[in-house]
């Protein structure tokens, strides 16, 4: 499974790409986790199963997840606390969640 990851900038969505990469590991998954800015998508969506985005990216996240569809991929948006989290579960099981809901 391939995730991605948007924040403003491509810096926050970074920590939060490391997080989820090291608990994937823990729990024996196998993906690969990217970050990047809002300005490099749609053409970033390119096969990507699931787009994360960052809390305040929220006033646009109906247009990202618009973007997301039309590549085929899941896309759900990331609480306010993510960037706060010391682990990367909460993030993905929200990635998780969009393959199943």
């Amino acid at each position: 499974m391939r995730i991605l990851i948007v924040c403003g900038a491509g810096v926050s969505s970074t920590f939060v790409a490391l997080r989820i990469r090291r608990t994937a590991a823990d729990r024996d998954l196998d993906l690969e986790v990217s970050a990047g800015s809002e300005s490099d998508l749609p053409d970033a969506l390119d096969g990507v199963d699931v787009l994360l985005v960052g809390p305040h990216l929220a006033a646009r996240f109906d247009e990202f997840k618009a973007q997301a569809e039309r590549a085929g991929a899941g896309c759900a948006l990331l609480p306010n606390t993510i960037f706060t989290e010391r682990d990367g579960n909460e993030a993905l099981d929200a990635a998780l969640g969009t393959l199943i809901g």
